[in-house]
């Protein structure tokens, strides 16, 4: 596979990058990356992976716009309000960059269904607003053995990490969460959200993406990043392997 004059010209800032070069924008444009989740955090990170040349992306979406989702997910217009969010994103995607083959899926991700959906892909994206969907894509990654970027925002409070839980020094969600406390789902309708902050998680969250499929600087396994809008702070955490964890033992 050799890059057209075309995708020379589209990817050239990409491609002066000593740390992504041509043979990594080959590797972006032979990748097969699935999100979880096409709202706030889903909208800028599809617009990004698919300007960066991710060959494939499937998105999974059951939900449909709403005019209360223009605040914040971008993807969408006032005309796509009661159209489904897969669908939607995916003719978002085919406008942005023919390069990229897009597959939506309609359907709402569960336990029963996880691996399923995310078999056969080179990194998953998770930015649902359900625990049990997170639960679920985690359990998932973590026995397909699919590196995971994870990312989710509160009022005023972003929260990112990159999970690679059957690697020896390295935990999962579960590692974070424990087994699997109760904890209701808040969503954003219930708390609200500065609607920016979405973009800024999911920008950060297509950068590890990009970093899974085209390895550059640091390795952020490992890591747990939280952002505090109000007090104008980013923080970095390492978070440990759990050895108790479920994960300990797929190592």
């Amino acid at each position: 596979m050799e890059l057209t004059d075309g995708q020379l010209d589209r990817y050239a800032r990409h491609i002066i990058l000593k740390e992504i070069g041509g043979e990594g924008q080959m590797r972006l444009l032979g990748a097969h990356v699935a999100l979880v989740g096409a709202g706030g955090i889903g909208s800028p990170a599809i617009q990004y992976l698919a300007a960066a040349g991710v060959g494939r992306l499937t998105i999974i979406d059951d939900d449909r716009v709403a005019l209360s989702n223009l605040q914040r997910q971008t993807l969408y217009a006032t005309r796509d309000v009661g159209s489904t969010k897969a669908a939607m994103a995916a003719n978002a995607v085919q406008k942005l960059n023919p390069d990229v083959h897009v597959r939506p899926v309609d359907r709402r991700l569960d336990r029963d269904n996880a691996a399923a959906m995310l078999a056969g892909v080179d990194v998953i994206l998770d930015g649902s607003d359900s625990f049990a969907t997170r639960l679920a894509v985690a359990d998932a990654a973590l026995d397909l053995r699919i590196p995971l970027v994870s990312a989710a925002v509160g009022q005023f409070d972003g929260q990112l990490a990159v999970y690679r839980g059957w690697e020896a020094d390295k935990p999962c969600l579960r590692c974070l969460v424990g087994g699997d406390p109760e904890r209701p789902d808040v969503s954003c309708a219930d708390q609200g959200v500065l609607g920016a902050l979405t973009g800024v998680m999911g920008s950060l969250a297509a950068i590890e993406v990009v970093r899974q499929i085209a390895p550059f600087g640091e390795d952020s396994a490992g890591r747990f990043l939280l952002v505090d809008a109000l007090a104008f702070r980013f923080r970095t955490v390492t978070l440990p392997k759990d050895p108790g964890c479920r994960c300990a033992t797929a190592t």
